[in-house]
């Protein structure tokens, strides 16, 4: 499958390009600069031929991140096989725009120049303005409004067919995999914990930016890959901040699409600072992930940057603030140096095997029955709850059914009891269970009954007496 990168200044249209192409909101779009930062991976239909496309980090745009944001994008160039420069045709020629020309020359690169935001202007007048970087016939289009869409496919697809002509091995070099099946782990927590050092050391690469400062990553970054005959796809999100101090309108969307990756993940590792403990902002962030129903697993990153007497200290606190969630296996890692997170893979399917919950019905019954004659449930109005059977609902989370007379009455506190007693019986690890009670349906509800002849004139009789 093909490989196509989308480079340019920032904000000259990259990311809204790659939706279009891609037909998804993935990408997040705004009307600020240098919002994508890391390498964004989709895949796209081309009348019938499948491509994979390359959203990029604006080039020469971030003064403090400008050396990571380059190499990322330089890296994808180098493994595409046609790039595509998007122009700004409202800004005009730019002379950042001719270094990157000069840069692609230097490094050999097929290029195609696409003329974005070309509606409501002369298309001439634009394209002559750009004629000088001596990239041939530009195609001018509007991402935002689809114009123009058909002809850049159509020249996409001769390039392709060009060189494959050329290099029979070409389409084949360098391909990377499209976003696809695989145990999804959202990787979350609030900004600088090491998210992003988490996923580059995982990953064994330099895959995502990283930098000393909070705020690197802005969007949610699926990134697929293999390990050892397992598929995966690593999410990386931004950092979840405290309501209050969420700036912006692209933050406020950075941590919607964090939310959105929590929601979606199958196993969710929150990455907490060992050196500042489990402050509030993290318990906002696991309860949402526990409600959510993803199964959890907590990385306390930068571990050995601690003392003995701290170290003691943390592991208080810890026990301290995770004893609501006490199934949820805490891992002491350095992110950095890759301490402990080898141990993170074992943990993510062990999490991933529980949530599946492949169990029977007769274990479920047998479970509850037990649960049940160890602490009955209490009586209300002097009529006992009776939990009389329980089937299985789904997986992630395990879903379990419990049926019974008077359940809407069971207090949380049994409900929870219930909950502990299935995971403890059943080993599940690291994740959450929901319990739906369920009560038998009266099937003379809403009807009114009628009396015979006999109870009418029966009716009467007392009616009559008790005047």
């Amino acid at each position: 499958m093909p490989t196509i990168a989308l480079v340019g200044r920032p904000n000259v249209g990259k990311s809204t390009l790659f939706n279009r192409f891609t037909r998804t909101r993935d990408a997040l779009v705004a009307d600020v600069p240098g919002l994508t930062r890391d390498r964004r991976y989709g895949r796209a239909d081309l009348d019938g031929v499948p491509v994979t496309v390359v959203d990029t980090g604006g080039l020469f745009g971030d003064e403090v991140l400008a050396e990571a944001l380059q190499a990322q994008t330089w890296r994808a160039v180098l493994d595409s096989q046609l790039v595509l420069l998007i122009l700004d045709a409202r800004a005009g020629l730019n002379a950042l725009d001719a270094e990157i020309v000069d840069e692609m020359r230097r490094r050999g690169v097929r290029v195609v120049g696409v003329l974005n935001k070309i509606d409501g202007l002369d298309q001439e007048t634009a394209s002559a303005d750009f004629s000088r970087l001596g990239l041939g016939d530009l195609e001018p289009i509007s991402a935002s409004h689809g114009h123009g869409m058909s002809q850049l496919r159509e020249r996409i697809l001769a390039e392709l067919a060009e060189l494959a002509t050329n290099d029979e091995d070409s389409a084949a070099t360098g391909a990377l995999a499209a976003p696809g099946n695989g145990i999804r782990v959202a990787i979350i927590g609030r900004p600088n914990v090491g998210k992003s050092t988490l996923i580059n050391r995982l990953l064994g690469e330099e895959r995502q930016v990283v930098a000393d400062l909070p705020g690197t990553t802005m969007d949610a970054i699926d990134i697929p890959f293999e390990r050892d005959g397992v598929n995966y796809v690593l999410i990386d999100t931004a950092g979840v901040r405290r309501k209050g101090r969420v700036d912006g309108i692209a933050e406020k969307f950075s941590v919607v699409k964090s939310l959105d990756a929590i929601g979606r993940a199958h196993v969710v590792i929150l990455v907490i600072d060992a050196s500042e403990g489990v402050v509030e902002q993290d318990l906002h962030v696991l309860q949402f992930a526990t409600e959510a129903g993803a199964g959890l697993i907590i990385a306390a990153n930068k571990w050995d940057g601690l003392t003995s007497d701290t170290r003691d200290r943390a592991l208080t606190t810890l026990d301290r603030r995770l004893d609501f969630v006490p199934w949820a296996d805490v891992h002491r890692i350095s992110a950095l140096h890759g301490t402990g997170v080898g141990k993170l893979w074992a943990a993510v399917q062990e999490v991933h095997r529980s949530a599946a919950f492949d169990v029977s019905t007769t274990l479920l019954n047998r479970i509850l029955q037990g649960l049940v004659t160890s602490h009955f449930p209490p009586t209300v109005r002097g009529r006992p709850i009776k939990l009389k059977m329980a089937s299985r609902k789904g997986g992630h989370p395990p879903t379990i059914i419990v049926h019974g007379n008077q359940v809407d009455a069971l207090p949380a506190s049994y409900v929870r009891y219930l909950e502990n007693g299935f995971r403890q019986a059943l080993r599940l690890a690291g994740t959450p269970i929901r319990i739906i009670l369920k009560a038998p349906e009266n099937p003379f509800a809403g009807r009114r009954n009628v009396l015979t002849p006999r109870q009418q004139r029966a009716r009467e009789r007392v009616r009559r007496h008790s005047r």
